[in-house]
């Protein structure tokens, strides 16, 4: 997974948890949900990434790179 990609997963997963801790502050049950939302969203994203690399690690390894 490219440094890029770490970046943008990580800032989604920190905007989540502000939104969901905002939400959760104010009681605005939406902006808790969407918070939880985004997070969902960023282990999803880093998930496949991570299955990428793995699936090119085995290339790698079958190819002899």
């Amino acid at each position: 997974m490219g440094l890029g990609d770490k970046i943008s997963n990580k800032t989604e997963d920190l905007g989540g948890k502000a939104k969901e801790a905002a939400g959760s502050a104010t009681g605005d049950k939406d902006l808790e949900a969407e918070g939880k939302g985004d997070q969902t969203s960023a282990a999803v994203k880093d998930g496949v990434e991570k299955v990428k690399d793995a699936a090119s690690n085995i290339k790698d390894k079958l190819t002899g790179h």
